[in-house]
């Protein structure tokens, strides 16, 4: 793998952290909205409808997280099995979505990835934005454009100090993708996990 391509590979994976805390915000909003609203409502004729089509929603929901997966990294994951259609009355069908194991360990996997999605952000910074920041210290310092800045509790004001920092984004901004890399995968494997309970593995 040549350079370019490595940089690639890096730049996807850091896209894929942030973009992992933003659909995991959006999974735990709408199962939260959308339960909580069905089932408070579900003695009305709006309730049920809610129910169910929040319910029927983790097939799709999981499918496009295999694909966002596959998309932004090298990791492939098999397609999430169709649905076999429920016959009967409406709430027949609300029945049978809520008795569905399934359907409550995929909105339970799903929700976790906002809680995911909180130390991907935080870790994309660490490993990608730090390391270019820590990088500019003695530009920073040379031409005055802060007065001293803070690293690890140490306050830098003099361009020999800036040096050392420089140093470690060095350091970091050559390990820190490759912890990327690894949070990527973990991300991966439970993305895999939430397709292998609808495929019964």
């Amino acid at each position: 793998m040549d350079t370019i391509q490595i940089i690639r590979k890096h730049l996807r994976n850091f896209c894929f952290l942030l973009l992992t805390f933003v659909t995991g915000f959006f999974y735990f909003c709408f199962y939260l909205v959308g339960i909580t609203m069905g089932v408070t409502m579900a003695f009305t004729l709006v309730g049920l409808p809610i129910l169910h089509y929040v319910l029927r929603s983790t097939r799709a929901l999981v499918e496009h997280e295999r694909i966002q997966t596959e998309c932004y990294t090298d990791i492939s994951i098999g397609p999430v099995p169709s649905r076999i259609r429920t016959e009967g009355s409406l709430w027949d069908q609300v029945k049978a979505e809520l008795s569905e194991a399934r359907n409550w360990r995929a909105i339970f996997g799903l929700m976790l990835i906002f809680v995911i999605g909180l130390v991907s952000v935080i870790c994309a910074s660490l490993f990608y934005v730090t390391p270019i920041i820590l990088l500019l210290a003695p530009i920073l310092s040379v031409f005055n454009l802060l007065d001293y800045f803070s690293f690890l509790g140490m306050e830098i004001r003099t361009f020999s100090d800036s040096l050392y920092v420089m140093l470690a984004g060095a350091i970091l901004i050559w390990f820190g993708p490759y912890l990327g890399n690894g949070l990527v995968t973990m991300i991966g494997s439970h993305t895999r996990r939430l397709v292998e309970g609808f495929t019964g593995k």
